[in-house]
């Protein structure tokens, strides 16, 4: 996929009125998300991804404790001075098309190596792992 199309997919699934609110949403996502992944699932996807794409999500430190996905919407909200809600639907339009294109191995690698919260803004279910049962006391 050429940056180009990823862009256009974006502003497809994310509705975006213009090219270039969606090129932006790409580059605050990619930007976001290069400072919560790390090790070779870093490495791997940043090959996964138009040059474009990479140059945004390799060219931010990693932050060694990544944030649990609400707080990754939070911070987007942050930086790009919108609300969460805008900024969880970003994450959305721009992560799902990610997910294409790390496809379904690396994606679970990825989502291995991140806090709770992060399956649904790439797209998928979040499979919890199920808690003992509490005995009443």
């Amino acid at each position: 996929m050429t940056y180009d199309q990823m862009v256009e997919k974006v502003r497809y699934e994310g509705a975006y009125p213009t090219r270039e609110r969606a090129e932006t949403a790409v580059r605050d996502v990619m930007s976001a998300l290069g400072r919560q992944i790390t090790g070779d699932e870093r490495v791997d996807l940043a090959a996964r991804l138009p040059v474009e794409a990479a140059l945004a999500f390799t060219a931010q430190v990693p932050d060694p404790r990544p944030r649990t996905g609400w707080a990754f919407v939070k911070d987007l909200a942050a930086q790009t001075g919108g609300t969460p809600a805008t900024a969880r639907w970003e994450a959305g339009a721009v992560l799902t098309v990610v997910a294409a294109l790390a496809g379904p191995d690396l994606l679970a690698r990825v989502l291995s190596g991140l806090p709770e919260g992060w399956a649904l803004l790439f797209g998928r279910a979040q499979l919890l792992t199920p808690q003992p049962a509490r005995s009443a006391a």
